[in-house]
């Protein structure tokens, strides 16, 4: 029963990312597309809980954990550039 259960979310999560490949790609405007990097990034945290959670090994968890960081900070980045202003305003 669990196997169909990481089965059933891990066909949801490849949906998903194929969700936000699409919006990334025909996007009309850029802040389309960096909210579909911003849940792009999110999914593979979910990615990487399923593997964590499958494989016993808690240490890809951390790996999760920076990525999710690194990918809040690239939003940030990403969002002041497209307001025009820069770093440190």
């Amino acid at each position: 029963m669990p196997e169909v259960v990481y089965i059933l979310f891990l066909v949801g999560l490849l949906l998903c990312c194929g969700m936000c490949l699409y919006r990334i790609g025909r996007g009309p405007t850029s802040s389309d597309r960096m909210v579909g990097i911003d849940i792009l990034g999110t999914v593979v945290v979910g990615f990487a809980a399923l593997v964590s959670i499958a494989t016993g090994k808690d240490y890809i968890l951390n790996v999760a954990i920076a990525w999710a960081l690194v990918s809040f900070i690239g939003t940030i980045a990403l969002a002041k550039h497209l307001e025009g202003k820069g770093f440190n305003e």
